[in-house]
């Protein structure tokens, strides 16, 4: 009889030992969060580039981050090129699109939902530094090539102006990093790309390249989610309007803005 309770304690003990393991420590909650794939296009400082690491980083990471913390989600992220990223959402291989995406597109506004906007902008034109010829859109001329990057309204402005016969070739570029060289090099006379993204440039390389006239085209940007991801979207906004309110947004657009913001 003492040897089976001997053994019924030890088997006790073990059951405990197992249960308290399978508990993880307090990971689990972690391992159970809803996680979502984050789509970008990180060549679009500030809103979205990579550190020296590699990883990607900038204001719209820590935008959807923040918003998941506040509605108890995670966010991977993950890195294609602009124009793949509502294909990608339509396909489901990823869940949120954050990457300084234009809301006002009539044609996106069709293939995905959009968030209530988190930032007003505009299409600025970018030259060469030393570019004393070109003072706004008004001085691009039919024998000039304009560079802007695939997807974007920019590409979509630069693709009007060739269409009407105003610059002699719209040069469409995946990454703006290669618009923004193809300038510094000089094979395009200018650059059509997004006010806040141009200045972030222009800060890298201040002698190398300048904006000239005045801000065209205003648009909002917003987070995407595929059409009719109603319970994604309400997480989304509701996250939004609650870290504006508590200020975790302005630290954020200040973080990445400063003061010009």
């Amino acid at each position: 009889m003492k040897n089976f309770k001997k053994v019924l304690a030890l088997v006790l003990a073990l059951v405990m030992v197992l249960s308290f393991a399978a508990c993880g420590g307090g990971s689990s909650s972690s391992s159970d969060a809803v996680v979502y794939k984050v789509g970008t296009e990180p060549t679009f400082p500030p809103f979205d580039t990579t550190d020296d690491a590699g990883n990607i980083v900038g204001f719209d990471m820590d935008l959807i981050a923040a918003i998941g913390e506040d509605q108890g989600f995670e966010v991977t992220f993950e890195n294609l090129q602009f124009d793949s990223l509502i294909p990608a959402i339509q396909a489901g291989n990823i869940d949120i699109i954050a990457a300084g995406m234009n809301c006002e597109n009539d044609e996106r506004r069709e293939q995905v939902d959009f968030s209530t906007p988190y930032y007003e902008s505009g299409l600025v034109v970018a030259v060469a530094a030393d570019n004393d010829t070109i003072l706004g859109v008004d001085d691009l001329t039919p024998d000039m090539k304009v560079a802007a990057q695939i997807g974007t309204t920019g590409a979509d402005a630069v693709t009007e102006l060739a269409a009407e016969g105003k610059i002699k070739e719209a040069i469409i570029l995946n990454g703006l990093d290669t618009a923004m060289l193809q300038l510094i090099n000089g094979d395009v006379a200018a650059v059509i790309n997004d006010l806040p993204v141009t200045k972030a440039y222009i800060e890298k390389q201040p002698d190398a390249i300048k904006i000239v006239g005045e801000v065209m085209n205003a648009e909002a940007y917003a987070i995407a989610v595929q059409k009719g991801n109603t319970e994604l979207l309400e997480k989304i906004n509701t996250g939004m309007a609650n870290i504006q309110a508590n200020g975790k947004f302005d630290e954020i657009y200040d973080k990445w803005f400063g003061e010009e913001a």
